[in-house]
């Protein structure tokens, strides 16, 4: 009923874009940032400025990482050197850090201004997971995993939370690596072959293949099954709801 080999007895769920209608809200906290920070930097420095693309350069280089090496990654890709700084400096500061620290603060602005909604089917899909017995976690790069959680009145679904919170604590690499996805099996006592990953970003399905994870689902929700299938997926849905009657 639920879609997966019968050796798969936990499922491991990304967040945002998954379980919550979210990525949009981090996608456009992303290109306020940025194209706040390009157009300052542009005036500056006389160069053109190129806004960051919600779509193209969010699912490239932010979408499923950690936030700060969000930021480093697309930087990067702009050839811009900004020093490190620290977790703790203020938004204000121009550093990978400073910039992820003002993304966040749109974020969780845009979040109580809005709250958070469930997809309903991924709702559906989760308790039919618990009524079969399945374990349940949640593994997600975002520190504001409880947050969107509770928001969302999902919290309560999931037995394993692992966040941006453990991996800072576990010192666990971020997404396209496996580690979160790894340590989420680990809480369980089971092999990733036993495990499935449900993805929608294409970092998140690199780091379920990395794994050896036993499926892997891409979730595609903004039009990239082929590229989801081509960096991981075992299978790709639309809606999570869909698994329920394979």
């Amino acid at each position: 009923m639920l879609g997966l080999p019968d050796e798969i007895s936990t499922c491991l769920f990304d967040l945002d874009g998954v379980l919550t209608q979210t990525a949009k809200v981090h996608a456009a906290a992303w290109k306020q940032m940025f194209d706040a920070y390009l157009s300052a930097r542009a005036k500056q420095t006389g160069e053109a400025f190129v806004p960051f693309d919600e779509v193209s350069d969010y699912d490239k280089y932010v979408d499923g990482r950690p936030r700060y090496e969000g930021v480093q990654t697309f930087l990067d890709s702009r050839g811009i050197k900004l020093p490190r700084g620290k977790p703790d400096d203020p938004p204000s500061a121009e550093t990978v850090d400073g910039l992820g620290n003002r993304k966040n603060e749109i974020v969780l602005r845009m979040i109580r201004e809005h709250g958070v909604e469930p997809y309903e089917g991924s709702v559906r899909y989760v308790k039919a997971a618990a009524a079969a017995g399945l374990h349940r976690a949640v593994v997600s790069s975002s520190t504001n995993a409880r947050d969107v959680l509770h928001a969302a009145g999902i919290e309560d679904l999931f037995e394993v939370i692992i966040d941006g919170h453990t991996a800072e604590k576990e010192h666990l690499a971020g997404k396209p690596a496996s580690d979160t996805y790894l340590a989420g099996a680990r809480a369980f006592g089971v092999q990733p072959a036993q495990a499935a990953v449900y993805e929608d970003a294409l970092a998140g399905v690199e780091a379920g293949r990395a794994g050896k994870f036993g499926f892997v689902v891409g979730v595609d929700r903004v039009g990239q099954a082929k590229e989801l299938s081509r960096h991981g997926a075992t299978v790709v849905v639309t809606d999570l709801s869909q698994l329920l009657s394979s």
